[in-house]
């Protein structure tokens, strides 16, 4: 007997979960590079932070571009509307923010502070929903003032029991919320951004690193052949999960999207307890669980404030 010939229905919906299953792995591979760059950065460690981060800025632009032009973006590049002005101060303080959040970034992994990281990026979230009230007067539904709450208890704990502020974490979940909330008022996407804020940092990036030599022996491109490859690779380490996790947005949600964002400092958080063996002590646990159950909370108040299904 002739077996039936699938419909219309069958094919769409097949091409749907294809396209799903796609947009998951993209988000998924995205999500698991920047989990692992404190692994990158660990190689560079040796390095100064703001050498490593001029280098980072510089090969970022060209590692961009080169995406820009894969994927058939090349006409922006060279379009005069794509440079107004507006736009260009625009990404100018997004450019700021993100080079802050690098610095850090980079400046704690080097200084065996990769937990801290992590509770940054926890933080970063709820940071965003409070910058949101502060800026654009957007209205909270109780159960984010609760997380906001939580969070708050979350770092109280660590100054209390450690005794000192943590600086790492509170700056970067601040210069990651600042860069957010600049980047939903600019009219760029993520990749066209990316390639405006390195171009701007370039003249500052080549600057520092033009004038290392001159300053105690320095040189340009690191103390090897390695160092050099290896500053290098942390343009192309930014760029790639970038434009996988570009492609992933077109076919995800903003709700999946958010949920696989956790992998990043849960993958960071694995790595500081269980690979660069730092401590972990009771306060850090406390601190921790008020912050996730702050996340909790809040995703399950913003599920029940918005439709579970987006309109097609």
């Amino acid at each position: 007997m002739m077996q039936d010939l699938p419909n219309a229905t069958q094919i769409r919906d097949s091409a749907q979960s294809a396209s799903l299953a796609q947009g998951v792995s993209l988000a998924l591979g995205a999500t698991a590079m920047w989990g692992m760059f404190p692994l990158v950065f660990k190689t560079v460690a040796h390095i100064p932070a703001l050498e490593v981060l001029a280098h980072r800025s510089a090969w970022s632009l060209v590692f961009v571009t080169l995406l820009m032009v894969a994927v058939g973006r090349r006409g922006e590049i060279f379009s005069k509307s794509f440079y107004a002005p507006r736009t260009l101060r625009t990404m100018a303080l997004s450019g700021l923010a993100v080079a802050t959040n690098w610095g850090i970034f980079i400046w704690a992994v080097a200084h065996d502070l990769v937990l801290q990281s992590s509770l940054g990026y926890y933080i970063s979230p709820l940071m965003s929903v409070a910058l949101g009230v502060v800026f654009l007067g957007e209205r909270l539904h109780i159960a984010a003032w609760a997380a906001i709450a939580l969070a708050v208890v979350g770092v109280s704990v660590l100054v209390i029991n450690l005794g000192q502020v943590p600086w790492v974490s509170i700056g970067l979940a601040v210069s990651w919320s600042i860069y957010g909330l600049v980047r939903k008022t600019a009219p760029v996407g993520s990749l066209p951004g990316l390639y405006l804020e390195t171009l701007l940092l370039l003249p500052v990036a080549l600057s520092y690193i033009a004038w290392l030599p001159l300053h105690d022996g320095a040189t340009t491109f690191g103390g090897s052949v390695a160092d050099s490859a290896l500053l290098a690779g942390t343009g192309l380490v930014t760029a790639l999960p970038l434009l996988l996790f570009a492609r992933a947005t077109r076919i995800l949600r903003l709700s999946t999207i958010g949920l696989l964002m956790y992998i990043v400092p849960t993958a960071q958080f694995l790595l500081a307890v269980f690979v660069f063996d730092e401590p972990f002590t009771t306060a850090h646990l406390i601190a921790f669980a008020f912050i996730w159950l702050g996340l909790a909370v809040y995703g399950w108040g913003s599920s029940r404030s918005r439709p579970v299904v987006a309109a097609e």
